[in-house]
């Protein structure tokens, strides 16, 4: 990884933080995008010996561009994206509106595929990457108060694996899909999930960066897989 340009997408906090963390100490060149949580992408950015930050709402396409043109212009070049950022509500399915739908997608899904675009056009241009997408085990098993997030996880997945076949063999796609990792206050339906868990524990954001440090550097003939980083727990 020693010189390579990885943008995170959602690289303030949290498991983007992990992410960024781990490149940084791999020698990477670390591109760390944010949406409101500047202070955060201050702080991970120094603890990256001073890593630039990208700002851009990931809602709005025309910012995603833009910011994938100030990191080539920054940087000269692009080998790796990490399309981290997402957004996470929970509803019962006969009370989502359109707007929380919406909410969900944009980010989860139509940010995803644009980023994934606009990182493509710089490396087809070059000399090709790696993109990892950040899905969840909740792509794949269903979750009943979370349809609309699931169905955008869902949907991370058979975009990477289209994309994979479409930008072969310059650019691999690969996608994450973590277990449980919290973060905050562990409440009950958390704990029982844990308790679910083969590995008898959460995972950490440490353990979520070293499956895409693993994707970001290995051959490009490894592409359109999937690596669930959840201690066994979609075998339940």
């Amino acid at each position: 990884m020693k010189g390579k340009v990885v943008l995170v997408t959602g690289g303030a906090k949290r498991i983007g933080r992990a992410i960024c963390l781990a490149l940084a100490a791999k020698g990477a060149r670390v591109a760390i995008h944010y949406g409101h949580s500047e202070a955060e992408a201050r702080r991970t950015a120094e603890e990256c010996g001073g890593a630039p930050v990208f700002q851009a709402n990931l809602e709005r396409v025309a910012e995603i561009r833009g910011m994938f043109d100030r990191v080539a212009e920054h940087f000269g070049k692009l080998d790796g994206l990490v399309n981290n950022a997402a957004r996470f509500t929970r509803f019962d399915p006969l009370a989502i509106e359109e707007a929380d739908w919406d909410f969900i997608h944009s980010v989860n899904l139509k940010a995803t595929f644009f980023c994934c675009q606009a990182a493509a056009k710089i490396m087809l241009a070059g000399e090709g990457g790696h993109i990892v997408n950040i899905s969840s085990l909740w792509a794949l098993k269903p979750w009943e108060d979370h349809a609309h997030y699931c169905a955008s996880k869902a949907g991370v997945v058979m975009l990477t694996k289209a994309l994979a076949k479409g930008w072969a063999p310059k650019i691999a796609v690969n996608t994450v899909a973590p277990g449980v990792i919290p973060f905050d206050k562990i409440d009950a339906r958390i704990e029982r999930f844990i308790k679910a868990t083969p590995a008898g524990r959460a995972g950490t954001g440490e353990e979520i960066a070293e499956a895409v440090l693993n994707f970001l550097s290995c051959s490009r003939f490894t592409t359109a897989q999937l690596v669930a980083v959840d201690g066994g727990l979609g075998l339940r």
